[in-house]
């Protein structure tokens, strides 16, 4: 069942309550099954709010990581310029193309932090969205159900004994 389906199940577990006597807003219902219900809504919340928890928990880890792919690519330019050979001309060549492959790591590094804060924030942006969606929706049900009448049950006569 999807969300919607599960809060109409809600509903009807709420409305087949048993009205509390002199209390009409009052309903006595099935603990259990409403907390199933619940259970099942969390169960069916859109992926995007599992996505966007997940994104935040490994989101240091996933910085964490951009900067050893930095460091590593940093590391391998040094190494590379300090094992050229130490010729004058070579030796200003390499130094120049270390420079530019230190200068390369850090654009990419820096692209690639950005592409990982980008990515985080639209996930965010969309599960912000979601659960504002999902908000409203919950709002609506509850004011829908502030506008359902009780039903109280209305004591029957006596039936007349027939002899």
């Amino acid at each position: 069942m999807n969300v919607d389906q599960l809060l109409e199940l809600m509903e009807e577990t709420l409305e087949e309550g048993t009205a509390m006597p002199f209390a009409a807003s009052r309903r006595l219902v099935d603990v259990d099954r409403i907390r199933d219900i619940i259970d099942e809504v969390r169960n069916n919340l859109p992926d995007e709010i599992r996505d966007s928890k997940k994104i935040v928990n490994d989101k240091d880890q996933i910085l964490a990581d951009a900067q050893q792919n930095a460091d590593n690519i940093i590391k391998k330019a040094e190494e590379r310029s300090r094992t050229l050979v130490s010729e004058e001309e070579v030796v200003k060549r390499a130094k120049k193309y270390a420079a530019e492959l230190v200068s390369s790591a850090k654009s990419q590094a820096d692209e690639l932090m950005r592409s990982a804060v980008n990515y985080c924030e639209n996930v965010l942006k969309r599960s912000e969205e979601t659960l504002g969606q999902s908000v409203a929706s919950i709002k609506a049900t509850r004011m829908n159900l502030r506008k359902v009448p009780a039903k109280v049950p209305q004591p029957q006569k006596p039936a007349a004994d027939k002899r």
